[in-house]
């Protein structure tokens, strides 16, 4: 390993007295800071040469993984191929150099691109109108659990405060009730983890009064769609509760069916997910919120001042405009292609708890042949030395060594192929080395962290 290129934070390449700039004379002359704004002592800078600075942040920019230079196989969030086209878009000066301060009369083309994707998104989605505020999924979901608070508040119906969760939801689904000052319940989940009708019907007569909403991922986390959704949306209606959509798995229905002919009342979307725009480490994001008609009024006016993250947006709508009606028909169906085909051609190998057609994504339970000791942390950390990142494991927790894949719609056969046969050479090497799969991985700048100990005590400062 080359310690020059990888094994040096910046400051340790610090030599004092080094300069990589040379300032102007000052023309201004000199002019004392108050004291209560001077630094104690002088700022921890590092003293470089200029190529030292650029070879060291070039060749760490080379470590970077994202869907531009690889496949990205991670299930639960997607992560499909922002096209280039969406940058230019929002990189232009019409767009880019806008300020939210700046007169609302300068600002009709921005205004008029909001417009336009939120009637794309209604749609999309069979609903009646969205707003665009959320800076995010979870934003979006505490939005629209606000929604559904304002609907029964409105009505007079103060005792709604329960919101009904499936054992297998995302963890935000519960976070964001509760940061709504609403209770969960938790509904069971059949063994394939769609919502167990008999359990919820035993909720709905012991609290039904008391319900706010269901809160719902159709397809659920384990990538099945919801058999039984119109039973479902039945009988919390007939409750007099709302159905709420989580959007994270919004993808695979493009094209084949909407939330609100599902029977949902509110939604999110994440855009940065269903509509490529790039995400991943924090954002940026974008959350609209959509509503059925009669719930228009409950939309939010002052989630925040301005329109959501509006570069997100503007390239959500390229994307949109790119594939039009009749391509956007194609997303979910192939999506849910891509996933079925690397699921038959790994389950003789990888351990498929769930047999059937799936969605956009799947979940194995490790390995097939579990003599070896080759963990799904294993089978992850070996995928990096092979050049890809690795897929969502241990996540759902219906299983013990969950991997759970999801390769989106714009990712073509010779991909999966490859994928498939490094999951395969895996496989073998857990049967023939497994300690090789075990120390996995060898080939990256750093080698298996301790990942309890990242998390408790990470180190993020110099």
């Amino acid at each position: 390993m080359n310690n020059r290129l990888y094994g040096n934070l910046i400051f340790e390449l610090s030599k004092e007295g080094r300069q990589g700039c040379s300032l102007p004379k000052n023309r201004f002359g000199h002019h004392e800071l108050p004291a209560s704004m001077q630094r104690k002592e002088p700022a921890a800078l590092p003293e470089c040469d200029e190529p030292t600075v650029v070879r060291h942040y070039t060749n760490l920019s080379a470590n970077n993984f994202g869907v531009d230079n690889g496949f990205y196989p991670l299930g639960s969030c997607t992560m499909k191929y922002n096209p280039k086209i969406n940058e230019e878009m929002a990189a232009l000066p019409q767009f880019q150099n806008l300020h939210p301060l700046q007169p609302a009369d300068t600002t009709r083309g921005a205004q008029a691109v909001c417009t336009l994707l939120k009637r794309s998104l209604c749609a999309l989605t069979g609903l009646a109108e969205f707003t665009l505020k959320p800076y995010a999924g979870a934003h979006g979901e505490l939005t629209g659990l606000m929604v559904i608070r304002k609907y029964h508040e409105q009505r007079g119906d103060m005792q709604r405060t329960k919101v009904i969760v499936p054992d297998s939801a995302h963890g935000t689904n519960p976070a964001s009730a509760a940061v709504c000052g609403l209770d969960i319940i938790e509904v069971k989940s059949y063994y394939d983890g769609t919502v167990n009708v008999d359990d919820l019907e035993q909720i709905l007569e012991e609290h039904g009064q008391e319900v706010a909403a269901m809160m719902m991922t159709n397809p659920n986390t384990l990538g099945l769609f919801e058999p039984n959704i119109p039973d479902i949306a039945r009988m919390v209606h007939e409750a007099g509760g709302l159905m709420y959509y989580d959007g994270a798995n919004l993808n695979p229905m493009l094209g084949a069916c909407r939330p609100g002919d599902m029977g949902f009342d509110v939604m999110h979307i994440n855009l940065h997910k269903t509509f490529s725009t790039p995400h991943g480490g924090g954002g940026p994001g974008s959350g609209p919120v959509g509503v059925r008609k009669g719930l228009e009024d409950c939309l939010p006016e002052h989630v925040s001042p301005f329109n959501g993250n509006f570069a997100v947006e503007m390239r959500a709508y390229a994307y949109i405009l790119t594939l039009g009606r009749e391509q956007m028909k194609l997303v979910g169906p192939l999506a849910t292609l891509n996933a079925n085909y690397i699921k038959e051609r790994l389950k003789d190998v990888y351990e498929l708890p769930i047999a059937g057609l799936c969605k956009h994504e799947f979940v194995f339970d490790g390995l097939k042949d579990k003599s070896t000791g080759v963990t799904t942390m294993d089978v992850a950390k070996r995928l990096l030395d092979y050049g890809y990142h690795a897929p969502t494991i241990y996540f759902p927790l219906l299983f013990h060594e969950s991997l759970m894949i999801e390769p989106t719609e714009n990712e073509s056969k010779e991909t999966l192929d490859g994928f498939i046969d490094v999951m395969r050479r895996i496989a073998l090497e857990a049967k023939e080395n497994p300690d090789l799969v075990k120390t996995a991985p060898h080939n990256t700048p750093i080698g298996r962290v301790d990942d309890v100990e990242a998390a408790k005590h990470p180190v993020v400062k110099y």
